[in-house]
């Protein structure tokens, strides 16, 4: 990058902090020359973002994944170089007029040129060219015959031969798709194709004598299924030969049979097919006159009917073997079977194909075709200068600076803001995806930022969305992991989302001040609320312990009375322990009476202005260190960790002040009306009740001044 500093820049304080302006076409062409330390991105990813991706592909020029300072230069460089206004590009179209592209500079003849192709090839008229006509590649080029993707099609030549050709290989082949679209093929596959026709037909015309005429294939394929069963049966006979006492165990066993005979055979093929193929008798021979296994038997009449003369009543091993010997040339010429790919044409196909040798002239086609792959390309660059020229602005007011982030114009956003959280009254509209929840969940907390993550799922998307949205405005509220909201991205679409995580940090000053006086009171509560269970524990114990003492209390049964006859009485009121109860209580009393009284003696003692320094100053000690705490807490929010979790490299402090913050989140506010509980209790109006308040509280300080002035008090 070069750190030439002749370029004039000029600065405007953005979010708080001084940034370079990016205003003009000239600002974008000397990028190069602007120090890396004032970029206020070094890289961003590509994928994620609320900005066509297929734009930022174009600028990832390594195509890593990443949008790095050198690729946001280098596009700089191409795109401002292109054009004769290089002020056109802030204005963010998607469409350009042929006459603004610069043809004194190499890419911009190029663009120009290609530009009036693609026009020519959609047969469309007129100096305009946009994103939509560069977007269906195969509609450029459909109506041409060479595209410069090396792939020829039927449509490449007006020759017949040519064309049965080419889609004699495609089908053989399979083909592969052009940039039209059309199925065709490459120099590769014509090489392919050519060869396995010649050697189709010198495989085809090498073929020997079927020693089975047409029953050759079918027979073949019963010998080669019984070869093993076969060779094993006389095996068992040899062996029974030499073995007669082990003739019943090399046979097929009744046992077996048994075992099986009360289940549905047909379902027991395996098992069956498992034993010998013919009984074993001792004899190295088939009987042809008896039954063999029937899982074999279907193939064994094959063969029988096929290979074995009529006259024949056995078959020993030799006439096996022998039978394999008469097809074994066979075999071997079709296990040499080459350039199978072409079989289906057809032999007389194949050899009309070799006869007439279209392959130079294919091959000839694909050249053509290749010769043209700059231009192609060209009209590929149409595309991708079109997405450039239309987003590439947008980027770097998110890149080079954070102007959209911190727009005044609410409908501007940032490229990382993907939508709306509905919650609670309120709308979050700083929210970014989630991609990864462990990263987020190590960096969020340093955003000193009220954080809400949530699931997100619709009806109409087939994955699940996560997203975490920043509460800048209002109180905590009913916000609690579980609850469900509503999200709406920038396309609209509408997500049922529901809170699976909650950092929190101070949302406002005003929430710091009452904080102090939701935790005593959340403390009392569960004081309250562990000493109500304490007493209620301990007041069932009490009872299920008397209860189960009650039996042993009870005369025992047969047991003799008192001795006269009265029941045992009751233990004398001790009047002495009452007393000394009473009399603790009474200090108590006149211990705390005495402290009240003597601090609102001292109360009564202060003016009326000083009754009210001393209620603000109580509450400012409680309220005071929260509230200094949470402002500076608020003013040190920062997204910066929130852009690194999800793969940024932020350079510049991003911070969210409080006026700023106010911004991010919108407060539902109803209108001012005259509100009455159709349900309340009837009675005095409220002007009434507040009368009635009014005239006792007068009534109150005309005593107290009253025993003041006589000095009663």
């Amino acid at each position: 990058m070069g750190k030439d500093k002749k370029y004039k820049w000029e600065f405007e304080n953005i979010g708080g902090s001084l940034r370079v302006k990016i205003s003009s076409g000239a600002d974008i062409a000397h990028l190069g020359e602007l120090d890396p330390k004032m970029w206020t991105v070094l890289s961003c990813p590509v994928q994620g973002l609320e900005i066509d991706e297929k734009s930022l592909s174009y600028v990832d020029t390594d195509g890593d994944g990443k949008i790095r300072i050198n690729d946001v230069i280098k596009t700089a460089s191409w795109v401002t170089g292109a054009l004769l206004d290089q002020d056109s590009i802030l204005a963010g179209k998607d469409s350009i007029e042929l006459g603004k592209f610069n043809k004194e500079d190499a890419s911009g003849a190029k663009l120009e040129a290609s530009a009036r192709q693609i026009l020519a090839n959609l047969g469309k008229e007129g100096e305009t060219i946009s994103i939509a006509d560069t977007a269906d590649i195969a509609a450029i080029f459909a109506k041409t015959r060479f595209n410069g993707d090396g792939v020829i099609t039927e449509a490449s030549s007006d020759d017949a031969d040519d064309k049965a050709a080419i889609a004699a290989a495609v089908a053989a082949t399979g083909g592969v798709a052009d940039r039209s679209g059309a199925m065709g093929v490459n120099a590769d596959m014509i090489e392919s194709f050519y060869k396995s026709l010649a050697d189709y037909a010198a495989w085809h015309d090498s073929a020997v004598e079927l020693p089975f005429a047409d029953q050759t294939d079918k027979a073949i394929a019963a010998y080669e299924a019984l070869d093993a069963k076969v060779k094993d049966y006389f095996m068992r006979a040899k062996l029974a030969a030499f073995s007669p006492d082990s003739m019943s165990s090399l046979d097929v066993q009744t046992s077996r049979i048994e075992a099986i005979s009360a289940e549905n055979l047909t379902g027991k093929t395996d098992e069956i097919a498992a034993y010998p193929i013919a009984r074993i008798t001792g004899k190295a021979e088939i009987d042809l006159s008896e039954p063999v296994n029937p899982a074999w038997a279907a193939q064994f009449e094959t063969i029988v009917s096929v290979a074995v003369d009529p006259a024949r009543k056995i078959l020993t091993e030799a006439d096996w073997n022998e039978i394999g010997t008469r097809f074994a040339a066979y075999s071997a010429w079709k296990n040499a079977k080459a350039g199978a790919a072409v079989e289906g044409l057809g032999i007389e196909a194949v050899k009309g194909f070799l006869a007439k040798d279209r392959k130079a002239a294919l091959l000839d086609l694909v050249a053509q075709d290749i010769a043209l792959k700059e231009e192609a390309s060209n009209i590929e660059m149409v595309d991708k200068f079109l997405h450039v020229y239309r987003d590439f602005y947008r980027l770097l007011r998110n890149f080079v600076t954070l102007n959209d982030f911190y727009a005044k114009d609410r409908a501007v956003n940032a490229i990382f803001q993907s939508g709306r959280l509905i919650l609670d009254q309120r709308e979050c509209r700083l929210c970014m995806k989630v991609f990864d929840a462990a990263k987020h969940n190590a960096t969020a907390a340093v955003s000193g930022m009220y954080l809400i993550y949530c699931d997100c799922v619709a009806k109409d998307k087939p994955a699940k969305l996560q997203i975490v949205a920043a509460m800048t405005v209002g109180d905590v509220g009913d916000i609690f992991v579980g609850k469900n909201a509503i999200y709406y991205d920038n396309s609209g679409s509408e997500w049922d989302a529901v809170i699976t995580k909650i950092i929190e940090n101070p949302i406002s000053v005003a929430q710091a001040f009452w904080s102090p006086y939701r935790r005593m009171a959340k403390a009392i509560e569960n004081l309250i609320s562990k000493n109500a269970a304490d007493k209620d524990a301990k007041i069932m114990s009490d009872a299920t312990a008397k209860i189960n003492a009650a039996p042993a209390a009870l005369p025992a049964a047969g047991a003799a009375p008192a001795a006269d006859g009265k029941p045992a009485a009751a233990p004398p009121f001790d009047i002495a322990k009452v007393a000394g109860i009473f009399a603790a209580i009474g200090v108590a009393v006149g211990m705390i009476g005495t402290a009240l009284s003597g601090l609102l003696k001292g109360l009564l003692a202060l003016e009326w202005w000083q009754l009210i320094i001393v209620f603000v100053s109580i509450m400012l000690v409680i309220s005071g260190p929260a509230m200094i705490m949470a402002w500076l807490k608020l003013r040190r929010r920062n997204i910066a960790p929130l852009l690194n979790a999800n793969g940024w490299a932020v350079n510049a402090a991003s911070k969210i002040s409080i006026p700023f913050g106010e911004t991010l989140t919108d407060q539902a506010k109803f209108p001012k009306i005259k509100m009455k509980d159709p349900y309340a209790k009837k009675g005095l109006a409220t002007w009434q009740k507040i009368l009635i308040i009014v005239i006792c509280l007068a009534v109150v300080a005309a005593t107290l001044w009253a025993l003041r002035y006589f000095g009663i008090i």
